[in-house]
């Protein structure tokens, strides 16, 4: 059970999104990961300054925390224990399990009589950084210089987060950019079969399945449906599960988490040609559409990456 405090904060953080969500900007979920800590006078500080950074920024309307509980439930103790040093490819698995679009982490460093504060801001598709800081003295009141980490941290998402953060792609552009990479490419004939559910509610129809014959279709390959029988037996198997899960609601706001996994088989021979999966976060103002959203961004993703591997030179 989450203790009180993290309630709260949970909440906070889901107030700071409702008032963004009606002033009609973006909503960037962001994950905070431990400070490393640099130098004898930083020991020990890492972890404090970690846990009030985020209770300071849990509270300010320009961001949107991953609760610490549901980010160590998702990447585990080992995950939660990385240093300020956070590689790309770390970057971009957070974001995959926990729907974070910013990565904030850093690191304290003690240099003779002087403390600094170092936040690393990184949007976790684009792997971009920027960083924040706060500076002052080992004897300063540690509470006053996060406060000021948090103000810089703040003011520079509000700054930067856009180009931090990957644009989102209209169907269009992504049936343009599947093309394009297939070139003059021989396409085979496929068939899109995507198991789907959202926990708790009933599917009405497949999002993910739905988005995936949609720019294949575009793309210029041949759809065919695996129920009409023989005179429609594709080349290529595209099979795959999905699903939705509720996450949080705050007032009129639902945030739903979704997973999507989808394998290319060659029909004939039984090879596994590719394999992609891909999660996806949509805040709505409805579970159910927010979960078809999230569902229909996980396999747009997948199908931009998936298709052009089936292109036969």
């Amino acid at each position: 059970m989450k203790t009180l405090a993290s309630i709260l904060l949970v909440f906070s953080s889901l107030f700071a999104l409702t008032a963004r969500a009606a002033d009609d900007t973006e909503v960037y979920p962001t994950a905070i990961l431990p400070f490393a800590e640099r130098g004898l006078g930083a020991k020990d500080m890492g972890a404090k300054v970690t846990d009030l950074l985020f209770a300071k920024l849990a509270v300010k309307p320009e961001m949107y925390l991953v609760d610490r509980a549901d980010l160590a439930a998702s990447l585990g103790e080992q995950a939660l224990n990385l240093s300020g040093a956070v590689k790309p490819g770390e970057a971009t698995q957070v974001g995959q399990l926990t729907g974070a679009k910013l990565l904030i982490t850093g690191s304290v460093i003690q240099a003779d009589k002087n403390l600094v504060l170092v936040a690393k801001i990184m949007g976790t598709e684009t792997t971009k950084v920027v960083a924040a800081s706060a500076e002052g003295l080992t004897s300063d009141d540690l509470v006053k210089l996060v406060d000021q980490l948090a103000d810089a941290v703040a003011k520079t998402v509000a700054r930067d987060a856009d180009s931090l953060v990957a644009k989102k792609v209209a169907a269009v552009d992504r049936v343009a950019t599947i093309k394009k990479q297939l070139g003059d490419a021989k396409l085979p004939k496929v068939s899109v079969s995507i198991s789907e559910r959202h926990v708790g509610q009933q599917t009405i129809d497949p999002a993910a399945e739905t988005e995936i014959q949609f720019l294949a279709n575009g793309a210029g390959f041949e759809v065919s449906d695996a129920k009409l029988g023989a005179k429609s037996q594709p080349d290529v198997l595209l099979t795959g599960e999905a699903f939705s899960e509720f996450g949080s609601r705050i007032g009129n706001l639902v945030s739903v988490k979704a997973r999507v996994e989808i394998k290319a088989v060659d029909r004939a021979t039984g090879k596994v040609l590719a394999a992609e999966r891909q999660t996806a976060v949509v805040v709505d103002l409805s579970e159910q559409q927010a979960g078809k959203a999230a569902l229909q961004e996980a396999a747009a993703k997948i199908g931009e990456r998936l298709l052009p591997k089936l292109g036969q030179k």
